[in-house]
């Protein structure tokens, strides 16, 4: 089956990270079935979602794993001018929620286990499709957890986020945060004899922002990045009932994205203190005075050397001499550290055009992704 005719159907599942991704999932597997090639498949909890991994080759050799996520981000709110759970051609462009982040790769990935499941492979390739990737790398865990039970460990990760087909060698990591204010409600017309917990959110805001602007002037600083600093962002802030009543409680979401070896953990321990400098004065009259930061989850950097085998390997599949660092993370950074594979990101399509209304990919870029792909597969059959 070709890469495009496979396209089509993954677009057309409708995996926004809420929803069921377990009809696509079944979709791939007997595809792959077709073809000889079993499929194993780890459930979440609910049962309604699932990864996916498949190997073609030897089983006592280490493997290339081939690691994307069909999950896509909603299409509610933006101005879509095309059907964004259909594929649409236009030009050189194919239209289409996902056709970029990250279908589009899953779509190449899937067609070349067709090819190889006829070949004569020396070095196993490992297809690894996940669920929940937009909202945190959150669903890849239980995956990684199957792969690092396995007798043969893998050698190496490609992962295929939309980096025009450039190596990308880094990103930054994720930590979300919930900060949960308490004060004292009371009627409005007293407010002074309250404690308002919009007014500690927004002393906490300060904090937030006073430690990323010392974050921003000290460093640690990694210039291949556009931000060349670890960032700190509110993203999300609810509190109060109505304009009369002074607000009992106030909760902000944020999150901080830190440099590869900059430990979040620094920081997090800074706006504790922040946290407690505030509420202590006002403990005395309101005892329940509170602000609690709870971490929600997280993912890790990617900071794979410039010089690495891996980084010289991608490089003579595309036929590329750079490499760079993305702003956006990716599941690279959890198969790097929690089974210390050599991992590169790297895949057709753009970010610009990921998320956004009317998202694209080009289809040089699929043909692109493509001949990286063969290469790799010549290359497994001679056996690297």
């Amino acid at each position: 089956m070709e890469m495009r005719a496979i396209l089509e159907r993954l677009i057309g599942f409708e995996t926004v990270s809420h929803m069921t991704n377990v009809p696509l999932m079944r979709y791939v597997e007997g595809v792959l079935a077709e073809a000889g090639i079993e499929s194993t498949l780890i459930f979440d909890d609910s049962g309604e979602k699932a990864n996916l991994y498949a190997i073609v080759g030897p089983r006592d050799v280490s493997g290339v794993i081939l690691s994307g996520h069909v999950d896509v981000v909603p299409v509610e709110g933006q101005a879509w001018t095309r059907p964004p759970f259909e594929m649409t051609q236009e030009g050189s462009r194919l239209y289409g929620r996902g056709t970029t982040d990250m279908k589009g790769f899953d779509a190449c990935a899937i067609a070349l286990m067709l090819r190889a499941a006829g070949r004569d492979l020396k070095v196993p390739l490992i297809l690894a499709l996940s669920h929940d990737e937009e909202v945190g790398c959150r669903g890849v865990g239980s995956m990684i957890d199957a792969m690092a039970a396995w007798d043969v460990a893998p050698r190496l990760c490609i992962v295929g986020e939309p980096t025009s087909m450039e190596a990308a060698i880094g990103h930054k990591g994720k930590v979300a945060l919930q900060i949960s204010c308490t004060g004292r409600a009371g009627h409005s017309s007293t407010a002074p004899m309250a404690l308002n917990a919009i007014h500690l959110a927004m002393d906490f805001g300060a904090a937030v922002r006073a430690l990323q602007g010392r974050v921003a002037a000290e460093g640690p600083f990694d210039t291949e990045y556009d931000v060349p600093y670890t960032t700190l962002h509110l993203g999300k802030i609810h509190g109060g009932v109505q304009v009369n009543v002074v607000a009992h409680s106030c909760v902000i979401d944020m999150e901080i994205r830190s440099l590869a070896g900059h430990d979040p953990a620094l920081l997090i321990a800074e706006l504790t203190r922040a946290a407690e400098a505030i509420v202590a004065p006002l403990r005395g009259d309101f005892p329940e005075a509170a602000i609690e930061i709870a971490r929600l989850w997280d993912y890790p950097g990617l900071g794979t050397p410039p010089d690495a085998a891996v980084v010289s390997f991608v490089k003579g599949l595309t036929g590329g001499n750079g490499h760079m660092k993305v702003a956006y993370g990716t599941e690279g950074g959890m198969f790097a550290q929690r089974l210390g594979l050599p991992t590169v990101v790297c895949g057709p399509g753009a970010m610009a055009q990921g998320h956004m209304p009317d998202e694209y990919v080009e289809i040089a870029q699929l043909q692109r992704c493509e001949a990286m792909l063969e290469a790799l597969l010549a290359r497994c059959e001679a056996g690297f």
